[in-house]
């Protein structure tokens, strides 16, 4: 009986997947091709600097291990692995560190799997030029916007992990449009990837496995695009089933007609932000405001005696649990280590997360002042602000001091500048990118449109990291 139930939105599969076959790089408007070129630079970045990183190390001597043909690049490695190996390897890497791009609504990171995903196809069928690697990154973007879109907050609430599950529709779409997929295909492409949307939020509370949730996603969008190409096929109406399908089975509270929204004319790529911190995103906001009370009012982490975040729901139940220094995705994802960072070190990038210190006394000792509750007023905002927060700091000598901060740095609402991306990506591959390659990407991506190959690109990214 449950299957005989009509979909949720007749279909939206259908046509998510014909917008995104024909695609066309002239179908982009120049804001959200400036924006996907950011976007590329700042995923450029955030995969070499995750490639160093030891969880993301397991995940590639894994697949060495396998010996699959050599055909595209792992990233600052040298060394190469079949496509779907590649994109496991550079996917893990690009989520390995909180510092990917982030679409809010949706709660994906897309550059983390998009970029992986094209390169690696490109690479492995030979060429790629510019124009066609940013549209296929154009339609991996808007779909995998528009699916966490459609499963709204309730898809983590309940558990999942966006990143693996709504990412899985990036990855699959960046794919089948590199391969040239038709329409029905992409159907299938989509019908497939699916079924293997994984990823469990327990993973935050200390896990490696967060970071393979990306390269598991973005595995499986190559291998889909790849099995559809064949033949093979997958549900046709897998977002829209009403039994059994994507939204019915991950939210409790789906919003259907937010897949296929505005399609085509209001661009979801133009909501994509960027991280000034490497924590998760829930947690900006609070940081932010943190930051500037200390700075307004010239205090040390001395001065303050207490602490309180009011926050929502969702921010609460993702990132407010209690810290006991389960590890680096531990330290990244909570609310009360990020806090400390800032009131200790004025800081929460790169150099604060380091393993050291993650056990810190002092940091530890500092948690013991600050507290959390969900914000009424905030939940009332809706979910267009559930990043929002309000920090109240009591000084030791009796001040109460209040900042709200309703829209994070970084975000959509309140961006970073092009300069500010192409700094911090300066910072992240500082240690782990030959100098001479700095300025090269830089200047590549600034002129990607232009480039009638890829091929430069991908050699510099896939050399080995420069250790020196």
């Amino acid at each position: 009986m449950t299957a005989s139930k009509p979909p949720l939105l007749p279909d939206a599969t259908r046509d998510l997947a014909r917008f995104s076959a024909g695609l066309r790089f002239e179908d982009l408007p120049s804001e959200v091709i400036e924006r996907l070129k950011l976007s590329v630079l700042d995923s450029i970045g955030v995969c070499l600097h995750g490639v160093t990183l030891p969880w993301t190390k397991h995940v590639q001597a894994m697949v060495e291990a396998e010996g699959a043909r050599a055909e595209a690049s792992i990233f600052g490695s040298g060394k190469k692995t079949s496509a779907a190996n590649a994109a496991l390897v550079n996917s893990t890497a690009g989520h390995a560190f909180e510092l990917d791009d982030i679409h809010k609504q949706s709660i994906i990171h897309p550059g983390s799997l998009a970029l992986p995903v094209a390169l690696a196809l490109a690479e492995a069928k030979g060429a790629a030029s510019g124009r066609d690697l940013l549209a296929a990154i154009a339609a991996g973007y808007e779909v995998g916007a528009r699916v966490g879109n459609a499963a709204t907050v309730r898809l983590l609430l309940n558990g999942f992990h966006p990143q693996g599950t709504s990412g899985a529709f990036v990855a699959a779409a960046t794919a089948a449009r590199v391969l040239g997929l038709d329409a029905e295909r992409t159907v299938h492409c989509l019908g497939i990837v699916g079924s293997q949307a994984s990823g469990l939020m327990a993973a935050q509370e200390g896990a490696m496995v967060k970071r393979f949730h990306s390269g598991r996603a973005a595995q499986s969008g190559v291998y889909a695009a790849e099995l559809a190409r064949r033949g093979f096929t997958g549900i046709e109406d897998v977002l829209e089933a009403a039994y059994g399908g994507f939204l019915a089975t991950h939210s409790d509270n789906p919003a259907p007609e937010k897949l296929v929204a505005g399609l085509g004319s209001e661009w979801e790529t133009l909501n994509v932000g960027y991280k000034p911190y490497a924590a998760v995103t829930s947690i900006h906001t609070a940081l932010d405001a943190l930051l500037q009370i200390m700075r307004d009012h010239a205090l040390r982490a001395d001065d303050i005696a207490a602490i309180e975040a009011s926050v929502s729901q969702p921010t609460y139940v993702h990132c407010a649990w209690e810290y006991k220094a389960q590890g680096l995705t531990a330290a990244q994802m909570n609310l009360y280590f990020g806090l400390a960072l800032i009131a200790i070190d004025g800081n929460a990038f790169v150099e604060q997360y380091r393993e050291a210190r993650l056990k810190d006394p002092k940091l530890l000792g500092f948690i013991e002042r600050i507290s959390a509750r969900v914000d009424p007023e905030i939940e009332a905002m809706g979910a267009a602000f559930r990043h929002a927060a309000r920090i109240t700091v009591t000084t030791r000598d009796g001040r109460v001091l209040k900042a709200e901060m309703l829209n994070r740095r970084g975000s959509a609402e309140n961006p970073l500048t092009p300069g500010d991306v192409e700094r911090k990506f300066r910072e992240v591959v500082r240690s782990c990118l030959d100098a001479r390659h700095i300025g090269r990407v830089v200047a590549i991506v600034q002129d990607l449109e232009k480039q009638d190959d890829a091929g430069e690109l991908i050699r510099i990214m896939g050399a080995p990291a420069n250790r020196g």
